[in-house]
């Protein structure tokens, strides 16, 4: 089973230029697209946690070897 990172950037809602990347890592045995297209029921899970904060755009990627867990 591989490893993939969603990396969402999500800006503030009472400061929409106010932008950060947030990382969500799984473990799954599918293709990075399949990632992409299957994540929007994490994102509004971590949106409904975060309330503060919305979700702009995303992408999956699999983990680069020098970053850590």
């Amino acid at each position: 089973m591989n490893t993939i990172n969603l990396v969402m950037t999500v800006c503030a809602v009472m400061s929409p230029n106010t932008c950060e990347e947030r990382n969500l890592v799984f473990a799954a045995d599918f293709s990075l697209k399949q990632c992409t297209m299957a994540a929007q029921p994490y994102i509004a899970q971590w949106v409904g946690e975060h309330p503060k904060w919305t979700a702009v755009k995303w992408r999956c990627e699999y983990p680069r070897p020098n970053d850590r867990a």
